[in-house]
């Protein structure tokens, strides 16, 4: 088995933004922060020495822990 068909279950702060679609910039930011009001919470992390890694299941729990929505309320103004 070569190392390319194992999936990876670690995934570096630039994966992690690609695979929720969601910025570095957010990442860092809610790390830092923690649970603030009127913002989305992030995804749980783990650290490796200096390293910040997410794991993938951790992220798929994250992706479906938020409401799927087929509209904005009215006024287009969402509040989670």
């Amino acid at each position: 088995m070569s190392i390319q068909n194992i999936e990876k279950r670690a995934y570096t702060e630039q994966e992690t933004s690609d695979y929720i679609g969601m910025s570095r910039s957010f990442l860092r930011q809610a790390r830092m922060e923690g649970n603030r009001k009127n913002r989305t919470v992030a995804p749980p992390f783990i650290k490796v020495g200096r390293a910040v890694r997410y794991l993938k299941e951790d992220l798929d729990q994250w992706l479906e822990s938020h409401a799927k929505m087929t509209q904005l309320p009215q006024g287009g103004i969402y509040h989670a």
